[in-house]
């Protein structure tokens, strides 16, 4: 494995299937979170995804500069997972960051990263259309990053009701 992107609804298997994956490989392992506990039922959501990993496992937190832990990281730990791009498209969105020079820093950064990388995205595109401008603009820039990131990495598998379903493998 060399650069992952795993996507899938919420509550799919996706970090699970990615936390798998990269366990088999050997050494130190870097997570790369992106959520930010805003309150008491994210916070629970947040102790559920530390809870589950061991000692090989170093935390980072990077809820908007993610390209650069993904660097800082990479030099670090043998291999990398980050979860999520979606709560940090979120990030970036309502921080009035640039959404643009986010994707294109974290494209570069995940091209360049000399370790492996799996990265987890949910795929929102798949519902009814929203019925406000900022749920639209979501929805359709988590679809832009999703197809920006799978064009750089050599694999990618969409995850539903834990079943892993390869749509690219290089």
């Amino acid at each position: 494995m060399k650069r992952l992107l795993v996507i899938g609804g919420a509550r799919s298997g996706k970090s699970r299937y990615a936390e798998e994956r990269l366990e088999a490989l050997p050494g130190r392992l870097g997570y790369i979170a992106t959520a930010q506990a805003h309150d008491a039922e994210m916070a629970a959501r947040i102790d559920l995804h530390r809870g589950r990993r061991g000692e090989r496992w170093e935390t980072c937190e990077a809820p908007c500069d993610l390209a650069e832990a993904i660097a800082r990281m990479a030099g670090r730990c043998d291999a990398l997972l980050v979860d999520c791009l979606t709560l940090w498209l979120s990030n970036l969105m309502l921080g009035a960051h640039s959404l643009v020079e986010g994707r294109e820093g974290l494209i570069e950064a995940v091209a360049a990263c000399p370790v492996p990388i799996a990265l987890i995205g949910n795929e929102v595109g798949l519902g009814i259309v929203p019925d406000n401008a900022l749920a639209r603009q979501f929805r359709d820039e988590a679809g832009l990053l999703n197809q920006a990131v799978a064009k750089v990495v050599e694999e990618v598998v969409m995850v539903a009701a834990g079943l892993p379903l390869s749509f690219k493998s290089v």
